[in-house]
């Protein structure tokens, strides 16, 4: 059986009014998903802290990314890969506004190592 051919760049017709989360493999220990940002961010206040280890590339457009512990940015810009360790609070500061950010994100069980976690957190 011949799987259909997805492009990962494909761009919308229409530009999307919220930020598009599209999975495309999910199992009890993984969660592997396309997201796309048009000049998207994290809204005011609120901070991501999430159960699992998340893994993110870059791939078109670019994004500012806020740690709360630290209030560190990190600018990703194509081809940038970053390991944000799970309860690391962070939230997406800043967007591409005028092209898509399309980003894959890899969401896992990670070691049980809370000493690491928190000093790439930190």
């Amino acid at each position: 059986m011949v799987h259909p051919v997805t492009n990962i760049l494909r761009p919308f017709e229409v530009r999307p009014e919220a930020e598009v989360l599209e999975t495309f493999a999910a199992t009890d220990h993984f969660l592997f998903e396309r997201i796309v940002s048009y000049g998207h961010n994290t809204p005011p206040g609120m901070w991501m802290d999430q159960p699992r280890d998340e893994w993110v590339v870059l791939l078109s457009g670019s994004a500012r990314l806020r740690f709360q512990t630290t209030d560190e940015v990190v600018e990703l810009k194509p081809g940038d890969a970053l390991r944000i360790p799970a309860h690391c609070r962070h939230r997406v500061d800043w967007t591409e506004p005028d092209s898509e950010t399309v980003w894959l994100a890899l969401h896992y069980d990670g070691a049980d190592d809370e000493e690491e976690a928190e000093s790439v957190c930190n």
